[in-house]
């Protein structure tokens, strides 16, 4: 029996960071890799294609840092003024 896949849903996934990563909130999940039983998710900024960065899959559970797909500013409950 194949072993159960860790973040099965992870590949084209979006997200919202709470607080601007590399000048940008709202990203997606462009490719994955495991390595050393972890999984990691490389993200893409949705506005600029050139941002890009690899974090621990796991980390996207944290709601301070990562929200699930794409949210506006008054969804997450910031002022936006």
């Amino acid at each position: 029996m194949a072993k159960k896949q860790k973040f099965p849903h992870l590949l084209g996934s979006k997200w919202t960071a709470q607080q601007k990563t590399f000048g940008w909130r709202h990203f997606r999940v462009v490719n994955r890799k495991n390595q050393g039983g972890l999984v990691f998710a490389e993200l893409v900024a949705a506005c600029d294609p050139e941002v890009r960065f690899w974090v621990n899959a796991k980390s996207l559970k944290n709601r301070q840092v990562w929200a699930a797909g794409w949210q506006s500013p008054q969804e997450q409950g910031r002022d936006i003024s």
